[in-house]
């Protein structure tokens, strides 16, 4: 099971340094289709296993100045408070209603990102209506990093550049850095429910922490427009194999 493993890390830890994402959004299907596993399993081994390559993709936007730190900061508390939320519905939703919940979020991403096109530039105008708006985000971060076992960048990102009008680096970095007591408030809650699966998370996370070096490289490199398009056609790949996937009803 070793090489499968590494490789849904490799995968999940290029996408996680490209697009500001924890890589939980492909490494959950990839784990369901390879592995075998179901919804909530990989759910909860994604969450742990996001947890090293965001570290280290963070530190790398942060090193060039793409990190808005007080952003980043107000995203984790509301990632905090949703995130428990979040890996409660996980142990209580049928698999039914987390898959089609995941294939929502996903199709809404893609749509969003192929609408907006991103920039390089923009950065954060601080106001009341932005700290609650922050705050909201985080909180449904964390709902989404407890539930689907995603790191929540694949909101965060698009909707910090197309509502807070945030620069596409910018918004990747600060979402790394976001998404990572989030993921760790989840896991907490998925220890727990004796839902971690150690050592799989592990070799997942080491990998993903590897190829995320290669995906923050080509962050820098790849014009916007065009990551955004390669974000979304990615995007549609993984709901078309999760709709084609049969699930039980329970679980």
């Amino acid at each position: 099971m070793i090489l499968p493993l590494l490789a849904i890390g490799a995968i999940g830890g290029l996408f996680s340094g490209l697009f500001g994402v924890g890589g939980g959004f492909i490494m959950v299907p990839l784990m369901m289709a390879w592995l075998r596993f179901d919804q909530r399993r990989a759910s909860a081994t994604s969450l742990l296993a996001i947890i090293p390559p965001a570290a280290l993709s963070a530190s790398l936007y942060g090193a060039r100045g793409q990190i808005d730190l007080l952003a980043a900061a107000i995203i984790a508390v509301g990632a905090i408070a949703g995130t428990p939320l979040g890996a409660l519905l996980l142990r209580r939703l049928s698999l039914v209603w987390l898959k089609w919940l995941f294939i929502a979020g996903l199709l809404a991403t893609a749509l969003r990102l192929v609408v907006v096109a991103p920039e390089r530039s923009g950065v954060l105008e601080y106001g009341v209506v932005t700290v609650l708006g922050l705050v909201a985000l985080g909180v449904l971060m964390g709902v989404l990093a407890g539930l689907l076992g995603v790191g929540g960048g694949i909101v965060a990102v698009p909707v910090l550049i197309a509502v807070f009008g945030v620069g596409d680096l910018l918004a990747k970095g600060t979402s790394l850095l976001a998404m990572i007591p989030g993921a760790i408030a989840g896991t907490a809650t998925n220890l727990r429910a004796g839902l971690v699966q150690w050592r799989e998370s592990a070799t997942i996370g080491a990998a993903a922490a590897v190829m995320s070096l290669v995906g923050v490289w080509l962050a820098f490199l790849i014009p916007p427009q065009l990551a955004a398009w390669l974000f979304a056609a990615l995007l549609l790949g993984v709901i078309v194999q999760m709709a084609l996937r049969r699930v039980p009803p329970r679980g």
